[in-house]
């Protein structure tokens, strides 16, 4: 997606004449086409397919260009291509959680990105706006991560089936230091003890030596693509 672009609800057509201009724009075909690549091969478009979805039932013009833009896009990064390989990592898998605060134009909510890695291969990810209008980046960094914290506990379970132990925490890597301070004391919460009980699940897994929270640059935040739009 283009960066300066901000995609909203004011953009779809609001007179008779914009109504006619998009009645045989097959906006949802082409949407639903590449949702399939966004879900299983492609999780640079997920943000995009994401955004490009919550305008299906009226879209605009520029909604349109939007998803032409992204064609152009999957058309000039083909020979791109996730890469299973080993990694210097000693984890057996590691996860990178993000969010943009109150990213979306029409209600203020923020977008929850995660990825999982396996050696140097992407192999889960996830771009979803969150449920609830989170008051800071702080309370939207750390409801991205139970999502993610959720995504671990999953292939802790799945592994395991597959005959893997754990001994250690898992990775969940944060670029939000106040959001760790969240997930790991209790006494850090006082600003965000209004959300839903439900959310400080993360808490207790990070107690219990299932999950491990440490910080990194965001620079190096790989699920930065799942939260907004980039260069």
């Amino acid at each position: 997606m283009d960066p300066g672009i901000k995609l909203s609800s004011a953009m779809s057509p609001t007179t008779p004449e914009e109504t006619a201009a998009m009645k045989n724009v097959p906006y949802m075909s082409a949407v639903g086409s590449i949702m399939y690549l966004s879900v299983a091969t492609h999780p640079d478009i997920a943000y995009a397919v994401g955004v490009q979805c919550h305008f299906n039932q009226n879209p605009g013009m520029a909604h349109w260009k939007a998803v032409t833009h992204l064609f152009r896009y999957l058309k000039g990064t083909m020979d791109h291509q996730l890469v299973f390989a080993p990694s210097s990592s000693s984890e057996l898998f590691e996860s990178f959680s993000d969010a943009d605060h109150a990213g979306n134009a029409d209600n203020g909510k923020s977008t929850s990105g995660y990825l999982v890695r396996m050696g140097t291969g992407t192999i889960s990810w996830s771009s979803k706006l969150q449920t609830i209008v989170a008051l800071s980046t702080t309370e939207a960094e750390y409801v991205a991560a139970v999502h993610a914290g959720k995504e671990i506990i999953w292939f802790h379970q799945f592994l395991t089936e597959l005959g893997y132990s754990f001994n250690t925490p898992s990775i969940l890597h944060l670029d939000n230091q106040s959001a760790i301070s969240v997930s790991k004391d209790p006494e850090h919460h006082g600003r965000m003890k209004h959300l839903d009980l439900r959310f400080f699940w993360l808490r207790d897994k990070v107690t219990a030596g299932s999950i491990s929270p440490p910080f990194v640059p965001t620079s190096d935040m790989a699920a930065d693509l799942l939260t907004k739009p980039l260069d």
